[in-house]
């Protein structure tokens, strides 16, 4: 019986984004802008748009496939695909399904992309204003429970009071972003760098979370990735990116309403990461690079633990700025600035920035990288991650 699996048969062959804004500011409608990111992922790959035939997406993006296949031109659609779940959950999942798409034959060319535009529409992330909420809300709104900042801050505060984690190790992930972020032109923070002073001074917004430096951005903007066999991407313009390994779900009852998991105190991405390693014959000690997504900061400790990245015991120890940064750091982190400073595109620019690292045309480039791994937004159910290598990890 044939192992099943998704290492190594399918690969990354090209990379799109646009312009990224500040929330509201693109002149661009959000269908127009997912169309420029898969035209530009297309270009980047040398292949025609009207031989795409399969789109993935997650986070409730509006720009559904058949629409989006209508506007390019395209000959057939074979595959058109939603991760459940809000936000950034399923960044890896959408990217894992176009390859699992492409991998069983049910499409050739497959792209995962994430637009927004919230001028256009509400803003993202904002807390129910409503004065009827139903659901989670009905329970948590009556504690001032309205925003994810605050739902999520109880789970972290937890997990750090637990371990002895102190606020310097999250004041490290938010100035490695920015450190980052700081020579990527399309970056929205370039041009703001962040101190540990400017990081100490600025208010909270709810402990352990300072306003902007912990919380991610909101940003209008769209970026693509162009899936396809891997056979077929060793013909393409640029060296191929495989995708070694792909997981996405969540352990026993990680989704209980109210606060009420069993494991509260997770990124929920125990089983996630278990799985993701065992397919790619990997583990956290092989990965060159890490693209961590950041909601909050505090996700980013839960899930560099989950995934095997970080001790708790000696998460101190370990998240400090110099070991996250590219210019020698043991563990090179968010390189182009992230969520916090590159742009918030729920993720899909992390996996963007894993295919330049892999190809070696990053920015702020890690010598010989050859596995990088994208950690999916944490503290959301379901949850995923991938990891991704060059020719060399096969």
């Amino acid at each position: 019986m044939s192992e099943r699996t998704l290492r190594g048969k399918v690969a990354i062959a090209g990379i799109g984004e646009t312009t990224y804004y500040k929330h509201g500011q693109s002149p661009d409608a959000e269908f127009k802008l997912a169309l420029q990111a898969i035209v530009n992922a297309c270009r980047d790959a040398g292949v025609d748009p009207r031989d795409v035939d399969g789109f993935a997406s997650y986070g409730g993006d509006r720009s559904d496939g058949p629409r989006l296949a209508a506007a390019l031109g395209i000959r057939e659609l074979r595959f058109s695909n939603m991760h459940w779940g809000g936000g950034g959950g399923g960044v890896a999942a959408a990217v894992a399904n176009a390859g699992a798409a492409v991998h069983s034959g049910m499409a050739n060319c497959v792209i995962a992309f994430r637009s927004l535009a919230q001028g256009q529409f509400a803003r993202y992330g904002r807390g129910n204003q409503s004065a009827a909420v139903g659901g989670d809300d009905a329970f948590l709104a009556p504690y001032g429970l309205m925003s994810p900042a605050q739902r999520f801050a109880m789970k972290i505060t937890r997990f750090m009071t637990e371990h002895g984690i102190r606020h310097e190790a999250l004041r490290a992930i938010a100035m490695a972003s920015y450190h980052h972020a700081q020579s990527n032109p399309n970056a929205v923070m370039r041009g703001r760098p962040l101190s540990e002073e400017k990081y100490d001074a600025s208010r909270w917004i709810i402990e352990p979370f300072h306003r902007l430096f912990d919380c991610c951005q909101e940003n209008d903007g769209a970026g693509a990735v162009l899936v396809v066999p891997a056979d077929r991407a060793r013909g393409l313009r640029h060296k191929p990116v495989y995708l070694l390994g792909a997981a996405q779900g969540g352990h026993h009852r990680s989704a209980a309403p109210v606060h009420n998991a069993p494991d509260y105190a997770s990124a929920h991405f125990k089983t996630v990461a278990r799985n993701m390693w065992e397919m790619a014959k990997l583990g956290p000690q092989d990965c060159d690079v890490v693209q961590a997504y950041e909601n909050f900061t505090g996700g980013v400790l839960l899930s560099l633990v989950e995934h095997g990245f970080v001790d708790p015991k000696t998460a101190n120890e370990q998240l400090v700025l110099d070991n996250l940064l590219v210019s020698g750091g043991r563990m090179p982190m968010n390189t182009s600035g992230g969520n916090l400073a590159e742009c918030y595109m729920h993720g899909l620019e992390m996996v963007n920035e894993a295919v330049r690292q892999l190809r070696g045309t990053a920015i702020n480039q890690v010598k010989d990288a050859k596995v990088v791994a994208v950690l999916g937004g944490p503290m959301v159910t379901p949850v995923s991650s991938l990891v991704v290598g060059t020719e060399d990890t096969l």
